[in-house]
């Protein structure tokens, strides 16, 4: 299994109403150093109905500017619609919303 499908496995079991970081999904993918990589393969995904890269934000919370499927407003819609609370700037509260990798 290559990286990017490693990383595509860890984003299927993001629960929904919940978001992980890239470096949080780089780590349960095998290399805590892979953050970018992360978000390379985001950026290419296959499948966006199936691997639900719009959960993924980065350490601080906030929603990527450059959303692969969308931009940033879509995204916070795609969020929302999951129940997760984003704010008007586009951060999540990771205290209450961030998945624990269960």
């Amino acid at each position: 299994m290559n990286s990017f499908e490693k990383i595509y496995c860890v984003v299927k079991r993001i629960p929904k109403g919940k978001v992980a970081t890239y470096g949080q999904i780089a780590l349960f993918a095998g290399n805590p150093h892979w953050s970018r990589v992360v978000g390379y393969a985001l950026h290419v995904n296959p499948d966006p109905d199936g691997i639900p890269c719009f959960r993924v934000v980065n350490r601080f919370g906030k929603v990527s500017e450059a959303f692969a499927f969308g931009g940033e407003n879509r995204q916070i819609e795609l969020l929302r619609n999951d129940g997760v609370e984003v704010s008007d700037d586009g951060y999540v509260d990771l205290s209450k919303f961030l998945w624990n990798g269960e």
